[in-house]
């Protein structure tokens, strides 16, 4: 499948990339060091790591901006993220993950890559990033780029990046906001920002939320902090930054269908006085330098550390979590007269430890991951321009495991990664892309510890994506259309009907090869000034290409889904939002061997009104108007499945003040 290209391969995407941006820089019309930056439209950082206009990329990216946001009038992140084209929600009741590119719900985690400000908030470990740790109040907008990012962001980045951007205001603003309502949910927010001299702000949040939520003993009790100082002058920009989060949730554990069918409220029968509280605290400094108008140079510095205490199961556990990385860059943005070049090379290094104290697992594993890579997008003439970049990784698992590695191992993997795309923009409504870009996962910590007995650490996972698309965009309306196949080598699973596991059961293991064939639209027009329609609908083929499962289905992918929404100012101030988010059948996750009956489909219906005037923001939130009952995660056993069920009807009220 060609899915590793060589080092040879990555030298000379390095060598082609920085020859190239040589060869053009005496191009550039303007060097001088008081010379101003390009200005652009509309930019992003998802894409380059480093500032982009989405339309001139070869990729497909969406962006959730402000308004977006107050739109939907959602609460928070999980909701927001849940309708949009290409991303499929797991939630078993303790946290979501969201599943890109056709992943089942437990790799979901382990495949699309969270990003906090270009922070990774995924666990070193397979443990879901706590995206419950962002509160709505703190987001700018959200950048999803659908696809594999492998030269840009490498582990984990298979599926698609999601990147948060938070809020950081450059004057003396601040915010109150509070809501009630279903299942005994309140939550109140607040933020303030202001200049301490004309070079130095600060930026202060927080949050706090409790609820009993839709399932009996799920109660949970969310808080968060964050404070932020930053320097900023016309060359140089530097920030500290702390993060605080603590959760602490209440676990109802999986139904029986006839439990569910019965009654998808209630708790399991074992799960009393079972819970999972969750701790953890994020350093994060940065730091950039201007050379000149072109050249930039940077770095950021990030320590994180976690501690969850459980009963889960019917034991006591204790999972510690420390995570350190480093990655310095530099960029590079030279204007020509047939467009942009822009350029950026880096490294990333990071260190992480996971000790895993719990009823049945004694655990200490250290996980160093090194990587290089250099992209640059370059213009072939005012309507076309390719990108081409490559990268190459390596990681050291050192594991202690007291059942399967009591002397400790040392694990030594690499993996690479190499891209090449075109853009072509033939009008300013229109804009073709054809790419392809490999991608690649390293096994987590406790994945390599828990492998069949006579495997000793598992293979990195491999891919590669293809792509094209074309987005048409106007002043009033915009039409995305994305066709791609991701093709994987050993995919790392857990196979849960193995016999050769640590314990006798299930295990950890490379997986044969899947395709993943899908095509992804949306469409958004403004019929008028009040008015704005949209929709999207997304098909997935995948399935498996090899082995005893040639040719079954990837369990839990839904093969349709899709949304469609209306938005509608029907007076001063004031708005009315609603939506149908529709997710298709699909095998339990888990039924590899597609034996099991499908989940059926279903459809959430969401409305909003909001309100806002002179500061002053309201809104009423309606999820699940129909009260639709369905399966938000389920796990396929031989032996009696397993079921989580999804949040009922629920209701919100906000309200908000903002000087």
């Amino acid at each position: 499948m060609g899915t590793k290209p060589t080092k040879i391969a990555l030298l000379l995407s390095a060598v082609f990339s920085v020859a190239t941006v040589n060869a053009i820089a005496a191009e550039s019309t303007d060097t001088s060091p008081g010379s101003s930056a390009i200005s652009m439209d509309e930019t992003i950082v998802v894409i380059g790591r480093n500032l982009a206009n989405p339309l001139n990329i070869a990729a497909n990216v969406n962006v959730i901006d402000a308004a977006d946001i107050q739109m939907s009038g959602v609460t928070n992140l999980t909701d927001l993220l849940r309708g949009q084209s290409g991303i499929q929600v797991s939630d078993n009741n303790s946290g979501s993950v969201f599943s890109m590119r056709g992943f089942s719900a437990s790799q979901a985690a382990n495949n699309t890559l969270i990003l906090v400000d270009g922070r990774r908030l995924n666990n070193i470990d397979i443990a879901a990033p706590s995206i419950e740790s962002i509160p709505l109040n703190l987001v700018e907008r959200v950048e999803i780029l659908t696809g594999s990012a492998g030269v840009l962001y490498g582990d984990q980045a298979v599926g698609g990046v999601i990147n948060i951007i938070t809020k950081a205001p450059t004057e003396t603003s601040g915010g109150l906001q509070v809501s009630g309502g279903s299942f005994d949910t309140y939550e109140a927010k607040g933020d303030i920002s202001g200049s301490i001299n004309d070079a130095w702000r600060y930026f202060l949040a927080a949050s706090y939320k409790e609820s009993d939520n839709y399932r009996d003993n799920n109660d949970n009790e969310t808080g968060s902090i964050l404070g932020r100082v930053q320097y900023q002058t016309a060359n140089e920009d530097f920030y500290v930054e702390v993060n605080y989060f603590d959760n602490d949730r209440k676990t109802p554990g999986a139904l029986t269908l006839a439990q569910y069918e019965a009654d998808p409220r209630q708790a399991a029968a074992f799960s009393e006085g079972e819970y999972s509280h969750e701790m953890s605290t994020a350093l994060r400094s940065g730091y950039q330098y201007q050379l000149n108008n072109i050249w930039a140079l940077g770095a950021d510095l990030t320590y994180s550390d976690s501690l969850t205490t459980s009963v889960l199961f019917g034991g006591a556990g204790r999972i510690e979590r420390e995570l350190l990385s480093f990655s310095p860059k530099a960029s590079a943005n030279y204007h020509l007269d047939r467009g942009d070049l822009n350029f950026v090379a880096g490294i990333d290094v990071s260190k992480g430890e996971a000790d895993f104290d719990t009823l049945y697992i004694q655990r200490n594993n250290e996980q160093q991951q090194s990587s290089a890579y250099v992209q640059a997008s370059v213009p072939i003439s005012p309507t076309l321009s390719y990108v081409v970049g490559g990268r190459y990784s390596e990681v050291t698992d050192d594991l202690y495991d007291q059942l399967l590695y009591p002397n400790r191992i040392e694990i030594d993997n690499d993996a690479h990664a190499f891209e090449l795309g075109f853009n072509y923009r033939p009008s300013s409504e229109n804009r073709f892309y054809v790419r392809a870009n490999d991608n690649f996962r390293f096994a987590k910590v406790d994945e390599q510890a828990f492998t069949p007995l006579t495997v000793q650490g598992l293979d990195p996972q491999t891919g590669r994506s293809y792509e094209a698309g074309w987005d048409y965009t106007t002043a009033t309306q915009t039409l995305k259309i994305n066709a791609y196949q991701l093709e994987l080598e050993d995919e790392i699973v857990y196979e849960g009907g193995r016999t050769d596991g640590p314990y006798g059961g299930g295990a950890n293991v490379n997986a044969d090869q899947s395709r993943r064939f899908g095509v992804s639209t949306a469409y958004d027009v403004q019929l008028s000034n009040d008015w704005l329609l949209g929709a999207s609908y997304d098909y997935i083929d995948a399935e498996f290409t090899q082995g005893e499962n040639d040719g079954k289905a990837l369990s839990w992918v839904a093969e349709h889904s899709g949304k469609a929404y209306m938005s509608y100012d029907f007076a001063d101030h004031w708005q009315a939002f609603v939506e149908g988010v529709y997710t298709g059948e699909r095998y339990m996750e888990g039924d590899n061997s597609n034996i099991g009956d499908k989940l059926d489909h279903y459809v959430l219906t969401n409305l909003a009104l909001n309100y806002a005037h002179a500061g002053w923001n309201g809104s009423l939130r309606v999820d699940n108007l129909l009260d639709e009952d369905y399966v938000g995660t389920g796990y396929y056993s031989a032996f009696g499945s397993g079921y989580y069920s999804g949040t009922g009807r629920s209701i919100r009220l906000t309200a908000g003040y903002r000087f």
